[in-house]
């Protein structure tokens, strides 16, 4: 192995884009091969990346929500199948807004009085999952703001309740769109489980793999060790210190986003990776999933014009499986069939390898970077296979 084009890669990126802080893991069977942490946690640059980093990871959670899933699934507690209303009953009768969505700009979302009729297909768990729900990314609605006037702290079930009043943008299972079916998978989990959803996720995935550094609500102490927050700024390509940074997808202080909730360390969210790179075992022998179940990830959901609407610009090599990216094409890309993960809003992104048992967990602390997604996150992903081989 050899990573001296990744680390040259890794440390020319202050220069070229002005990242002020990075880190990267790589590992193989369950051996850390790489790790390296450029620049500074603090805007004053005082303060080295360090393995005590918190850093927001927002959708990155959403692999460690489907893993949650995954279990009660293995566990023969649902199927990916099941309509959601099995679960939560107010998803029974959905609606489906009359107009093509089409038709409508990619921030969209229906209000209660768009015209509408009643959903031919169901939701169901999968659809949750692979986003072919026909949910929006509203955290704003009508139905959210209703219930949050008379219930501030309302719960992650109130929630994804009011959520299932709006209508969908299309018919559950026919389109692909990025929303909040992660959120109603939480809700999921809670009903089956009987768990609080951050509880679940301790007692079942952290707590297993000795991981203490990652949750949905930070002590005072670890937001003490938040790395500072940038948002890039496209017209002067300036990365921006954000001295307020929260996260906007905890709209209650008892809401637990399935897609978004997590807060950790690097080497805390690495350790979920490593799991299921390693056919669902941890680094110390504690086992998250089976091997089977993490293979039902390395296959896609969408097919034709879905997986067009998922890639829509990016993502070129890849279609959407239950949750996650799932690569699809041997050309494009050095990491082979079957690998999967997902990134985050701050320029989070991981890679899940479980046929050479390989995980990657890059960390950067910037909003609205997208140059990250289309160029650096490949590249880093290539540039660790380059250096797997040599």
């Amino acid at each position: 192995m050899n990573f001296h084009l990744l680390e040259q890669y890794l440390d020319s990126l202050e220069e070229e884009y002005g990242i002020p802080g990075l880190d990267v893991i790589v590992t193989r069977d369950h051996e850390t091969v790489f790790r390296r942490m450029v620049g500074h946690s603090d805007p004053e640059k005082k303060k080295p990346v360090s393995d005590r980093d918190f850093y927001l990871l927002y959708s990155c959670t959403k692999v460690v929500t489907m893993t949650a899933m995954m279990q009660l699934i293995e566990a023969g507690k649902a199927s990916l199948y099941d309509p959601v209303s099995h679960f939560l009953p107010e998803w029974e009768a959905m609606t489906v807004m009359n107009a093509d969505y089409k038709t409508k700009d990619y921030f969209f979302s229906p209000k209660l009085s768009e015209p509408s009729h009643y959903a031919k297909n169901r939701v169901r768990i999968i659809d949750c999952m692979s986003m072919m729900a026909g949910l929006t990314y509203d955290m704003h609605s009508e139905a959210i703001q209703e219930l949050l006037a008379g219930k501030p702290e309302a719960t992650t079930r109130e929630v994804v309740a009011a959520i299932a009043r709006m209508p969908l943008l299309f018919e559950p299972g026919t389109h692909y769109k990025y929303s909040l079916g992660h959120d109603i998978i939480a809700a999921v989990v809670e009903v089956i489980s009987g768990e609080r959803f951050s509880d679940y996720l301790n007692r079942h995935i952290f707590a297993p793999l000795g991981i203490t550094d990652l949750t949905c609500h930070m002590t005072p102490e670890q937001q003490a060790r938040l790395s500072a927050m940038y948002v890039y700024q496209p017209d002067t390509h300036e990365m921006k210190y954000e001295p307020d940074a929260n996260n906007a997808y905890m709209i209650t202080p008892n809401y637990e986003s399935g897609g978004a909730a997590l807060a950790g360390t690097a080497d805390a969210y690495s350790a979920v990776l490593e799991a299921l790179a390693n056919e669902g075992v941890g680094r110390n022998g504690a086992r998250i999933l089976t091997k089977e179940s993490v293979l039902r990830f390395t296959h896609s959901v969408t097919t034709g014009e879905a997986t067009r609407e998922f890639r829509s610009g990016r993502f070129l090599e890849y279609a959407y499986g239950l949750g996650v990216r799932v690569k699809v094409d041997s050309i494009l890309g050095w990491s082979p069939v079957g690998e999967f993960g997902w990134d985050g809003a701050a320029g989070g992104y991981g890679v899940i390898d479980p046929f050479n048992h390989v995980s990657i967990f890059y960390v950067e602390h910037i909003l609205n970077f997208f140059e990250g997604y289309s160029v650096i996150h490949p590249r880093v992903r290539d540039l660790v296979y380059k250096g797997l081989q040599r």
